[in-house]
């Protein structure tokens, strides 16, 4: 058979394999499965909450298990290097209070092992991590780690605001400032002691640099309106010295939070004001199923804090609450499995796209279905993002089914591609794709890219607060994956090229943003192999030629790692430590991104792409577990990657279906 033959063939497997998947309402319902994060906290939210739920608790607890390595560790990745202490810490903490074993058992024995072999509970740095521990009193709460409530009354116009966050971002950080200003200690009913966990005459991380700022705070007698009166030029005249002057982003903290407890002299009233704000931006933000923004992790934080500001366990908003994580389970092997929110939309979305790029034509069924579902899931209300971009009408699509509120700039350009066909015969279509593009070009920066979810939110100083990766998780810059998939829609979809100013901007960014190696970093995939095929593909959709020193660079780099068998694989470890590192296997959705990339500037077929389309045909016919469940999708570097049950199928076919596109002649 000859190649094109293998390729035609290809196609159709996938086709086929896509089309039965679909469900009735037109959707794809892949699963978005990560690690053990959000199994261990269902797990013990539900026991906290004195549920029964038997039989979740047992498939969690199995899945659980099932992915401890024989090290004794769990890891956030399969080759994480020597572990992850806080999902080893989660994974025992879960496991013990599900009731499946006791702390004999070997499975908890080697975890405790290497806990302790490693600094004990005490070093586990995951944000969510001590959150959890110290929200169910199993450590002190660190009062270096959180900022004081009062930080969510701070004004618009301050150096630094609760707004200044992204959205994704404050609502984990608003539950976590309800809870620590209103710390208990005091260990559930019925939870497991974790104190053996503690190596003795080791203090908590961090702790040692808190600021014991809470008593002298609550003595001071200041007027609530002095709390806003108060002269930001010793802030901002320290923040630009301490910028200026190169120091470290240690030496900036300490700085900030003595100018933020000089700002809040808090005495009760304000406090409570604080707790009441924050209170209200959780409930105001609860999605139909009842969690909070549509994310498992912000619910679980969410429902604590509820606890700790007096709510009953059986209150119709936490019993809502779990219902929704409940809704979240999809299946992973023989087990179940929490996703942190289920990829709907985006699956959807890509999948039509594809079948389209593969010759399904518009009025094939699966499509029109696909198009409506689709048209169903628009935003109409407006959400956070308008913060930042005032008197635009909504108009985009979010990641999720649930998600009312949260539209994003990918998810976005998903769906217009989609739709594009459809929009050309039908008004509703037609009107859905006006507004869905007028919100896109809204939210390009002000530095010509485009973020994921809101707009101008990358101020300097949030990336040096205390948070564990807070460089990643409280701002929303410009990135390469973004902008480059924006530039690619709009050059391929709205035909919209360099002539126009804001695709000129965006190309611009780009250009400015590659690295020295020739690769672009890609925030939200794994991760130069990722942001080089959305850049490279976006400047060439807008009309940069192939011969551009960029396009040569970056298409010598990705020639300049192909793996020996043909494909391409890279580490999420590259996320962790922002340069590439090679997995030294091959994945189906990273060898597809490889080859578009060289697809989309190379005339002919070179022999890089050749050996590649042979290597993907190879996998997609004998697929290996360990090549098809690697993650390469990200959330947060070091602690949250995503295997997409989905990325599989959709890469392939779309690089396949443009390998025929571009080189087959025509039959006849």
């Amino acid at each position: 058979m000859n190649r094109r033959a293998n390729i035609e063939s290809g196609i159709d497997r996938l086709i086929q394999q896509l089309l039965m998947a679909q469900a009735p309402d037109g959707s794809w319902r892949f699963c978005f499965e990560s690690g053990t994060m959000t199994d261990s906290y269902m797990i013990i939210i539900v026991r906290v909450l004195q549920l029964s739920e038997d039989e979740l608790v047992k498939q969690l607890s199995q899945r659980i298990v099932s992915r401890q390595h024989p090290e004794g560790y769990w890891s956030v990745y399969p080759n994480e290097t020597n572990g992850n202490l806080s999902s080893t810490v989660e994974a025992y903490y879960a496991l013990l209070y599900s009731g499946t074993m006791k702390k004999d058992d070997p499975i908890l024995l080697k975890a405790k092992a290497y806990i302790l072999s490693n600094g004990g509970m005490q070093q586990a740095n995951s944000v969510l991590t001590k959150t959890m521990l110290a929200a169910t009193g199993q450590r002190p709460w660190p009062r270096s780690y959180t900022v004081p409530i009062e930080f969510l009354l701070l004004p618009e116009w301050s150096p630094i605001s609760f707004y200044d966050i992204v959205g994704y971002a404050r609502v984990h950080i608003a539950p976590i400032l309800i809870m620590s200003s209103l710390p208990d200690t005091t260990i559930p009913e019925g939870a497991p002691d974790l104190s053996d966990l503690i190596l003795p005459n080791r203090s908590w991380e961090y702790e040692s640099e808190s600021f014991n700022h809470t008593d002298d705070i609550q003595q001071q007698q200041c007027l609530y309106e002095d709390y806003f009166a108060y002269d930001f030029s010793n802030f901002q005249s320290t923040y630009n010295s301490v910028i200026q002057s190169g120091e470290a982003h240690r030496s900036l903290l300490q700085n900030v939070k003595r100018e933020l407890f000089q700002l809040l002299p808090s005495p009760q009233s304000v406090k409570q004001e604080a707790r009441n704000k924050a209170e209200s931006f959780m409930l105001d933000r609860i999605e139909p199923n009842g969690t909070l923004y549509s994310y498992a992790s912000a619910t679980f934080l969410m429902i604590f804090a509820l606890l700790a500001l007096g709510y009953d366990r059986n209150h119709p908003r936490i019993t809502k609450a779990i219902q929704g994580l409940k809704s979240f389970v999809c299946p992973s092997d023989k087990h179940w499995h929490i996703q942190n929110s289920p990829p709907t939309i985006w699956d959807t979305a890509l999948i039509s796209h594809a079948f389209q790029q593969a010759g399904l034509p518009v009025q094939h069924g699966a499509i029109q279905r696909a198009g409506a579902y689709l048209l169903s899931r628009q935003q109409h209300k407006f959400g956070d993002w308008q913060f930042h971009n005032p008197n635009t009408p909504p108009g985009g699509w979010g990641f999720s089914d649930i998600n009312t509120i949260i539209p994003d700039i990918d998810d976005t350009t998903a769906a217009l591609r989609a739709i594009n066909k459809l929009a050309s015969s039908n008004t509703s279509y037609a009107a859905a794709y006006d507004k869905g593009l007028q919100w896109l070009l809204s939210m390009q920066n002000d530095d010509g890219g485009w973020p994921a979810f809101e707009k101008n939110t990358n101020k300097t100083i949030l990336t040096w607060l205390p948070y564990d990766g807070a460089n990643a998780a409280l701002t929303d810059p410009s990135t390469a994956d973004l902008t480059g998939r924006t530039l690619e829609y709009l050059g391929s979809t709205a035909q919209l090229k360099l002539e126009h100013a804001f695709v000129r901007r965006g190309a611009d960014w780009l250009m400015n943003h590659q690295q020295q190696d020739g690769s672009w970093y890609g925030k939200w995939g794994i991760s130069y192999i990722y942001g080089t095929w959305a850049a490279v593909t976006g400047l060439a959709a807008v009309g940069v030629d192939a011969s551009n020193p960029a396009l040569v660079r970056a298409a010598r780099w990705l020639s300049r790692i192909q793996n020996q068998d043909g494909g391409w694989g890279e580490s999420c470890e590259s996320d962790r430590k922002k340069t590439y590192i090679p997995l030294h296997l091959s994945t189906p959705s990273q060898t597809a991104w490889a080859l578009d990339a060289l697809i989309a500037v190379s005339p002919q077929p070179t022999e890089e792409i050749e050996r590649g389309i042979q290597n993907l045909l190879y996998m997609l016919q004998h697929p290996n577990k360990q090549s098809n469940t690697y993650p390469t999708g990200a959330g947060l570097p070091g602690n949250f990657y995503i295997y997409y049950h989905s990325y599989n199928y959709i890469w392939p076919l779309l690089t396949l279906a443009n390998y025929k596109r571009k080189y087959s002649p025509p039959l006849g």
